[in-house]
């Protein structure tokens, strides 16, 4: 998707609620979710499903804005489903919910294509705020989640001293700079404010790079940062 469809989903979006589909093994807590999300004017749960492959068939049925997928489940997990909705091309985005801050499959389902990953016990107000984030095509992921990921999987990342890969050559020097920015954790304002330009010139290069490199949103472009030794931990 390049900068202007972006733009043209942001606005579709801004105009309707945001559709929503459960995807969890537990009915306790779908109805939770349920009920949370229920409450919310611009929120619209379209449907539930039990595991992956129901979540799947769902997906290319109602074309929801956001899937809740839950990781751990029968049948297809919430990896395997995410990378099918992905590979799928549907216009569909996945924000993972997990019991756990960090497990073994949190790295394979940011790379499968997830939007984002929370925990369970967010608070339901960044919840919806998660999922508005998400439908309007950026990414969330909590902090510290993030910071548990990079200090799990940082001592496997490439030396940052190497001559940067082919793949990030494709980059201008200050599509890079703002590369480094994203995988830091700062909003398109704090870039801005760092380079002393416009929040929207600092939209229009994320934008770039994100066609460039054939990502998806902000969670690829970190995992991409961290992977090619871009950036490191602590860095």
């Amino acid at each position: 998707m390049n900068t202007q469809d972006r733009w043209v989903a942001q606005v579709e979006q801004a105009t309707r609620p945001v559709r929503v589909l459960l995807v969890d093994d537990q009915p306790l807590l779908r109805t939770g979710f349920r009920m949370v999300l229920g409450a919310e004017d611009d929120v619209d749960v379209v449907g539930e499903a039990g595991d992956g492959v129901e979540g799947v068939e769902l997906s290319r049925r109602l074309l929801p804005d956001v899937v809740l997928m839950d990781i751990r489940m029968p049948r297809m997990d919430g990896v395997a489903a995410t990378r099918a909705i992905v590979q799928a091309k549907l216009p569909v985005r996945v924000l993972i919910l997990t019991t756990f801050d960090l497990d073994e499959y949190v790295v394979g389902a940011l790379r499968a294509g997830a939007s984002g990953f929370l925990a369970k016990d967010v608070p339901a107000e960044d919840l919806v705020t998660a999922i508005h984030t998400v439908a309007a095509g950026e990414a969330v992921v909590a902090p510290r989640i993030l910071r548990r990921l990079l200090d799990q999987f940082g001592t496997f990342l490439p030396d940052p001293d190497a001559a940067p890969p082919a793949r990030i050559d494709v980059l201008t020097e200050r599509e890079r700079e703002v590369l480094v920015w994203v995988a830091r954790g700062l909003s398109n304002a704090e870039i801005a404010k760092q380079l002393s330009v416009s929040e929207t010139t600092v939209k229009t290069h994320v934008g770039h790079l994100l066609t460039k490199l054939d990502l998806r949103d902000r969670v690829q472009a970190v995992v991409l940062a961290y992977e090619t030794g871009l950036v490191r931990p602590g860095s």
